[in-house]
C-alpha cells in the first residue's frame, strides 16, 4: 500500500489544529482515508454505524462493484468462472491467488477427496440435537466441534495448521451438512464416495439410502457447482467480517469458521433464499398466481409490512451479477425435472416477470436477485428450505478461510476492537438500597 500526492484535510470550526489524512488508492474502487491516527491526534473516533464507510482491512480476494453489476474473485469476473471452471477451481483460486493449471487441479482435487469422511465420533455428537432441530443449529455446533476431534490443526498462527484445517473445512462440509439433512428426516448417514465429483458426492449423500444404487444427475450437479461458486466469496460481508473479527483474538480456524455460520443464519444475510421461498409458499396459500396484483399491491404500499424477498440487493444498485447466471441454471433444472408447471415455479416466473416489466420495480433496480433463483433451483433438487443457507454456508465456507488467511498473514493486522459513541449515563455513585 502506497499513500496517493492528494491528502484529505480535516479542519474543526473550534479553532483545534487541522489534520492530513494519507488517501490510499486501490486497484480498482472508491479510495480510502487513513484515519488510524485520527484519535491519537485529535481524541475523536468517527461514527459510522455498520461500517457502511469503514474499509476494515485492505484484500486481493473478492472485488465488488454495485454499481456496474460486477463480481470478481482474485480478477476474475463471476460470470467467466461460473462457466468454464467448477467449484474446486474457484476454491483453489479464491486459497492460493491463481487458477491452478491440470496437474495443481489433480492435486487439490486429490487432497480435499481424501478429507472428505469425518470422525465417526461427530454421529454420536449429532445425536444430541433434536430431530426437528434447524439444519443451522446443527452446522454450527458440528463446525465448532471440529476442534475437538481435529485438535491437531488449530494453531491460527501456524500456515500449515490454517492450510490443512482449510483443505479439512472444504472437504467435510458437505459431509456435515448432508449428516445433518439425514439426521432430521431419520434416514442413515451416507458415506462419501470418492470416485464422484464435489458435487456429485454431495447430491449423493443428500439423496441416496442404502436400498438402491444412487447415480447423480449432471444437470442437477453442475446446478449445485453453480451455486457453489456463485456463493463462494462476497467481500466483506457480515458474516465475512465476523470471521475476521473472531480469527483476529488468535481463536482456531474451525470457531472462526462456526462464527461465520452463526452469522449467515441471520435471515438478512443467509437466510435471505430461505424467506424467499416462505415468502412463495404464502402468496400460495393466498391463492397463488389470481393473488399476485394483490400481492404487489401490498408491497407498494408503504403503510403494510409485506416485503419483497428475493428481490434488489444491499450492494448491487445494479442486476445482480450472479443472478443471470443463476437464472439460466434455474430454467435448465426446471426443464430437465419436467416442473415448468408446478404451481409454486408457475407462481415464481409470474413474480420474476412483474419485477422486470414493472415501472415500480425497474425504477428501484428490484430486480431478482441470486437467492431468488437459488432457492427455487434448491427446492426443484428436493433440497427442504430450512437446508438452504445451511449449503450456503458450505459455499462460503473457503471464501470464509481465504479471508482468514489474508487477514493472519497481513503484518498490520490487529485484534478487532472497534469504539462507540457512549451516549449513557456519566459516573455516579451506588446510593444504599433504602434510598434507592
Amino acid at each position: 500500500m502506497t499513500p496517493s500526492d492528494v491528502k484529505a484535510t480535516l479542519s474543526f470550526t473550534d479553532g483545534s489544529p487541522s489534520m492530513d489524512l494519507p488517501i490510499y488508492k486501490g486497484s480498482v474502487g472508491p479510495d480510502v482515508i487513513d484515519i488510524r491516527k485520527l484519535y491519537a491526534q485529535t481524541g475523536k473516533f468517527t461514527y459510522d454505524p455498520g461500517f457502511l464507510s469503514t474499509a476494515s482491512c485492505n484484500s486481493t480476494i473478492t472485488y465488488i462493484d454495485g454499481d456496474k453489476g460486477e463480481l470478481l474473485y482474485r480478477g476474475y469476473p463471476i460470470e467467466q468462472l461460473a462457466v468454464n471452471c467448477d467449484y474446486l477451481e474457484t476454491c483453489y483460486l479464491l486459497l492460493y491467488g491463481e487458477l491452478p493449471n491440470q496437474s495443481q487441479k489433480d492435486s487439490f482435487v486429490e487432497r480435499v477427496t481424501k478429507h472428505t469422511m469425518v470422525n465417526e465420533q461427530m454421529q454420536f455428537f449429532l445425536r444430541g440435537f433434536r430431530r426437528d432441530a434447524h439444519p443451522m443449529a446443527v452446522m454450527t455446533g458440528l463446525v465448532g466441534a471440529m476442534s475437538a476431534f481435529y485438535h491437531d490443526s488449530t494453531d491460527i498462527n501456524n500456515p500449515e495448521h490454517r492450510e490443512i484445517a482449510a483443505i479439512r473445512l472444504i472437504a467435510k462440509m458437505p459431509t456435515l451438512v448432508a449428516m445433518a439433512y439425514k439426521y432430521t428426516i431419520g434416514q442413515p448417514y451416507i458415506y462419501p464416495k470418492n470416485d464422484l465429483s464435489y458435487a456429485g458426492n454431495f447430491m449423493r449423500m443428500m439423496f441416496a439410502t442404502p436400498c438402491e444404487d444412487y447415480k447423480p444427475n449432471d444437470v442437477l450437479v453442475r446446478a449445485m457447482d453453480r451455486i457453489f461458486t456463485l456463493h463462494a466469496d462476497h467481500e466483506q460481508n457480515a458474516s465475512t467480517s465476523t470471521v475476521r473479527l473472531c480469527g483476529s483474538s488468535g481463536t482456531n480456524p474451525f470457531a472462526a469458521i462456526a462464527a461465520g455460520v452463526a452469522c449467515l443464519w441471520g435471515p438478512a444475510h443467509g437466510g435471505a433464499n430461505e424467506a424467499c421461498l416462505n415468502m412463495l409458499a404464502d402468496i400460495q396459500q393466498m391463492g397463488g398466481e389470481a393473488k399476485i396484483g394483490e400481492f404487489i399491491k401490498q408491497v407498494k404500499d408503504k403503510s403494510s409490512n409485506v416485503k419483497l424477498m428475493g428481490f434488489g440487493h444491499r450492494v448491487y444498485k445494479n442486476y445482480d451479477p450472479r443472478a443471470k447466471l443463476m437464472r439460466e441454471t434455474c430454467h435448465e433444472v426446471l426443464n430437465e425435472l419436467g416442473l415448468q408447471n408446478d404451481p409454486l415455479f408457475k407462481l415464481a416466473m409470474s413474480l420474476e416477470k412483474i419485477a422486470l416489466e414493472d415501472e415500480y420495480f425497474v425504477a428501484r433496480k428490484l430486480y431478482p436477485n441470486v437467492d431468488f433463483y437459488s432457492g427455487i433451483v434448491q427446492r426443484a433438487i428436493g433440497i427442504p428450505v430450512p437446508l438452504f443457507t445451511a449449503i450456503f454456508a458450505l459455499a462460503r465456507t473457503v471464501g470464509w478461510i481465504a479471508q482468514l488467511n489474508e487477514m493472519i498473514s497481513d503484518p498490520e493486522y490487529k485484534i478487532g476492537r472497534p469504539r462507540q459513541l457512549f451516549v449513557g449515563a456519566a459516573a455516579r455513585d451506588v446510593k444504599p438500597i433504602a434510598q434507592r
